[in-house]
């Protein structure tokens, strides 16, 4: 009976990894339905994604096309939470983060910089150039100006008002939604079916000087696996940092999820674990190798741009609340 029992399950073990294997459980992937494609973070991500668009349309790299898109929101003074003109720190510092990885692996990634407009061309030198993943602060600062970026004054006249007017009560609070820890991460697939992401930040408003969130984080605010996908975050990063939220999006996908379902699987792991969860708002953004994309917060209000031949428009992201 042992023996006939035996025989019988083995029997159907290839079925099981047969299903398995079809749902991308074992990181198989079809070839992608929808490509090129580039998905961003927030209203903002919708110029982001134009730029990125004119490399992936001309059969550029999808790292090339993240590297570009989000250098137009760092540059963009309008933008409070990123770059030029992002809300400094307590002490009046604009300090910032970013990251970039491409479909082999290869990140870089610098924090707590000071001076230079695109942290995130710094963050590529930061792979290219050298052995190491991160640089931070005047480490990195250093590195940037011996690349040849040039070093400037990023608090505009409006981000120090603002500074001024916190500083009345000095009072550190972040709004859920307002603009005041807003990252932009991008994530591309182009032609070739290569992927490539970038996240980059002035962190959160008014935070004590010093104070890096999940943003330059390979695996927190961004992780890119060229054989099943790649995910993001936004909102505030301690909550994303506590869970590894990306790698956790892609370790779902290679699973079998789907990019939106991955996204709300884990935001539903930090809401289990943290109990302060409500407090905050923390949305990820997910695209998989066949061009399938999706995106899930904890309060409503999150919105993301997606741009592909098809599609050219701005989403809102379904909700934990």
């Amino acid at each position: 009976m042992l023996r006939r029992h035996l025989l019988k399950l083995s029997a159907g073990v290839p079925a099981v990894f047969s299903a398995l294997s079809s749902l991308g459980a074992f990181g198989r992937q079809d070839e992608t339905t929808r490509r090129p494609i580039v998905v961003s973070t927030w209203d903002h991500g919708q110029a982001a994604n134009e730029a990125a668009w004119k490399i992936l349309v001309n059969n550029g790299r999808a790292v090339d096309s993240a590297e570009a898109g989000v250098r137009v929101t760092e540059a963009d003074p309008s933008v409070s939470t990123v770059g030029f003109g992002g809300f400094p720190d307590r002490d009046g510092k604009v300090t910032l983060d970013a990251c970039i990885q491409d479909e082999t692996g290869n990140c870089g990634s610098v924090a707590f910089l000071q001076h230079v407009k695109h942290p995130v061309s710094v963050a590529r030198k930061v792979m290219e150039e050298t052995p190491h993943v991160m640089l931070v602060g005047e480490g990195a600062l250093q590195f940037a100006l011996e690349q040849g970026f040039k070093k400037e004054n990023l608090l505009t006249e409006k981000a120090r008002k603002a500074w001024d007017a916190w500083l009345e009560k000095a009072e550190y609070k972040p709004v859920i939604n307002i603009e005041n820890h807003d990252t932009i991460g991008l994530l591309a697939l182009d032609a070739q079916g290569r992927m490539g992401g970038a996240c980059t930040t002035s962190g959160a408003a008014f935070k004590m000087h010093g104070r890096v969130g999940d943003s330059p984080l390979i695996g927190a605010g961004l992780f890119v696996d060229g054989e099943v996908g790649a995910a993001c975050a936004t909102g505030m990063g301690e909550l994303v940092i506590k869970t590894v939220g990306s790698h956790l999006v892609v370790e779902l996908m290679y699973q079998g999820h789907s990019p939106r379902s991955a996204c709300e699987q884990a935001v539903r792991r930090i809401a289990a674990k943290l109990p302060d969860y409500k407090d905050f708002q923390v949305g990820f953004l997910a695209l998989n190798r066949k061009g399938q994309y999706g995106a899930f917060c904890i309060q409503p209000g999150f919105t993301y741009a997606v741009r592909s031949g098809e599609l050219n428009r701005l989403s809102r992201s379904d909700s934990l609340l």
